[in-house]
């Protein structure tokens, strides 16, 4: 069982993405994110928290690392999801496929952290994706930037993914101060945008 619903693809790209940017300060951050929980999937949020708060504390380099484990997030989730590279998907009205990538993104938030709840509102291709209970998010006091930039990064590969000419960025966040966070997502109707590449995988993948 996932200890308070934390899933193994947010841990196993938060790993990556530190790898990534920060080679250095990995050793460190296995402290709590450890080679055995990321394959057991048992790094439960005390750790994760812990994580968050020394990434904080690092400065610019905090945004950078979540967004590159968002986009492995979200290239990870959708391992195996067929449908939306399809040439019969994306020759389908881009409205319809906007539609469907923003519900995607919000199943895939939700799955990452099963204490997040992703509401969706999208018309002609202009809306919102607002997150409650964001995992990143819970800070003692305000915070002048935004952290949900997981949410962001993640949501704007799936609408890539998608086929869609699109963007995804943070329009609230209540770390500073916000009711919730929420992504401000506007879509090109009138292009299509060709299936980015996947992710390179690492041997960890949502069950």
């Amino acid at each position: 069982m996932r200890e308070a619903g934390i899933g193994r693809v947010l841990v196993a790209s938060l790993h990556q993405g530190i790898g990534d940017l920060m080679p250095t300060r990995l050793e460190f951050y296995e402290t709590w994110l450890n080679p055995d929980g990321l394959r057991l999937g048992t790094v439960g949020l005390a750790p994760l928290n812990a994580v968050l708060s020394f990434l904080r504390e690092e400065g610019e380099v905090y945004g950078p690392v979540m967004a590159r484990a968002g986009t492995y997030a979200a290239d990870w989730l959708l391992t195996g999801r067929r449908l939306r590279g399809s040439p019969a998907f994306l020759a389908l009205p881009a409205r319809f496929r906007a539609r469907v990538a923003v519900g995607a993104a919000g199943r895939l938030i939700r799955t990452c952290y099963r204490g997040n709840r992703a509401v969706v509102r999208l018309r002609r291709g202009s809306g919102t994706l607002e997150v409650r209970g964001s995992v990143f998010c819970t800070v003692r006091e305000p915070v002048n930037a935004p952290l949900c930039v997981f949410y962001e990064a993640l949501t704007a590969r799936v609408l890539q993914a998608y086929g869609l000419d699109a963007t995804a960025r943070v329009a609230a966040c209540r770390a500073t101060g916000a009711p919730a966070c929420q992504l401000a997502v506007a879509v090109d109707l009138r292009r299509r945008r060709e299936r980015v590449p996947s992710a390179p995988r690492v041997g960890i993948a949502e069950p």
